[in-house]
């Protein structure tokens, strides 16, 4: 198993400069952008730059926390961003224009590249158990404490399962959950 702790995440440069994420693991040791399978990060928004394209990628998007925004896909299609913890999937090759709903928001993403992987993400609340076995890549804690083999995660800290071993979320915890096949 391993443990990801939140203060271990480095902020970088989105692939378009407009904003930053912390990346918390890929599908393998040193992928790039250019070559990972799956990814899952959070993302900083601070201001109404326009999403990086990241073409033959599904993505998925979870608020995490602030006001959210208002998407705009290429030019037609709406979505409000503005309700925590409900994932939306879209197409990577999508242009995506954005509208702040009031401040700086976080999000999750979880990133797929077909044909090498297909995803989902899911919420998951309080006094759960989730075992490896699950086609888990990493729960991500958001609110509670979880344990993993009697190591104590808080909010922020990730869990990406090598093992047969499963994380435990406590009374009134939430974590996300990243799928991957």
């Amino acid at each position: 198993m391993t443990i990801i702790r939140a203060e271990s995440l480095v902020s970088v440069p989105w692939k378009n400069g407009g904003g930053t994420t912390r990346v918390i693991a890929t599908d393998r040791e040193n992928a790039t952008l250019d070559d990972f399978h799956w990814r899952v990060s959070i993302a900083q928004v601070d201001t109404a730059s326009p999403f990086s394209v990241f073409p033959g990628i599904d993505r998925t998007i979870v608020l995490l926390n602030g006001a959210g925004f208002h998407m705009t896909l290429d030019g037609k299609e709406r979505h409000a961003l503005t309700t925590p913890y409900e994932p939306f999937e879209f197409a990577g090759e999508s242009r995506v224009d954005i509208e702040l709903a009031g401040g700086p928001t976080q999000d999750f993403n979880l990133m797929t590249r077909r044909p090498h992987a297909r995803g989902f993400v899911a919420v998951c609340a309080g006094n759960v158990t989730l075992s490896a076995s699950d086609s888990i890549a990493l729960a991500y804690l958001v609110v509670g404490e979880a344990h993993v083999d009697g190591v104590l995660l808080q909010p922020g800290d990730s869990w990406r399962p090598t093992t047969e071993a499963a994380i435990r979320l406590g009374e009134g915890a939430l974590a996300i959950v990243a799928h991957v096949a």
